[in-house]
């Protein structure tokens, strides 16, 4: 798993961008990849998070997204 910060979220889209702590790369992050834990708690600007990278048609996304402790 890789850890990184949360950039932007948009709550109101359902999607959003974190900046990866290895490299400081964005990636996308949508709703529908988060860790049931997470999507009732909510992402938020600023927050720690851990995630799974996944590529698909179009690019890499961050997947099961929790919150790091």
């Amino acid at each position: 798993m890789q850890t990184g910060t949360v950039k932007m979220w948009d709550a109101q889209k359902g999607f959003g961008f974190i900046v990866c702590d290895d490299d400081e790369d964005e990636i996308f992050v949508n709703i529908n990849d988060l860790h049931p834990s997470v999507v009732q708690k909510r992402l938020a600007e600023g927050q720690r998070v851990k995630f799974d990278v996944r590529s698909d048609m179009k690019g890499d996304k961050a997947v099961n997204v929790r919150l790091l402790r």
